[in-house]
């Protein structure tokens, strides 16, 4: 499985005891979802390795108490301990209406309902107290807040975003 061919859902945090099991810290506002899984798969070094998974326990909100198969002492744990924990994309929730994924949107073209077309959403940048689409516009890059006002309307079938910014922002950038 390739890592672009996943998404990340956590991190393995902490041992939980001896015998192997480890703690899982999921990166999901819904941790329920994943309570139940069969199988994930672990970034060891720069592969993706599959661990089965032989029971789970959701404990403190988005704490997964896993015991993987083959993993029995607290050497094995050890070393998958810190690793990223990853599932295949095909595992995501479908979203709708206004809700999208951040991997899902970048190549949409943005537009605003006053500016017109702004351009091509190149990524998201979350190192903000709000995350930002990043859109390229011939070059010149353009920040706009990822806030639900702002947000009329996803669609998918075109791979575009309409959005309605206060009036200026954009020629903030131009």
């Amino acid at each position: 499985m390739r890592k672009e061919d996943c998404f990340y859902l956590g991190k393995i945090v902490r041992k939980h005891s001896f015998k192997g099991e480890v703690v899982i810290k999921l990166d999901t506002d819904e941790p329920e979802l994943y309570q139940n899984m069969e199988s994930i798969f672990v970034l060891h070094g720069t592969n993706l390795v599959p661990f089965f998974i032989e029971k789970s326990l959701l404990q403190k909100g988005n704490q997964l108490r896993t015991k993987f198969e083959g993993v029995d002492t607290e050497l094995d744990a050890d070393a998958i301990m810190k690793s990223g924990v990853y599932l295949p994309l095909t595992m995501l929730p479908k979203l709708t209406e206004n809700q999208f994924y951040y991997h899902e949107i970048i190549g949409f073209t943005l537009e605003d309902t006053n500016f017109g077309e702004v351009g091509k959403i190149v990524g998201i940048n979350e190192k903000t107290a709000q995350p930002l689409f990043e859109v390229d516009r011939e070059g010149v890059d353009v920040f706009i807040p990822m806030i639900d006002n702002f947000i009329k309307k996803i669609d998918r079938d075109a791979n575009k975003i309409i959005v309605e910014t206060p009036e200026g922002l954009i020629d903030l950038y131009l």
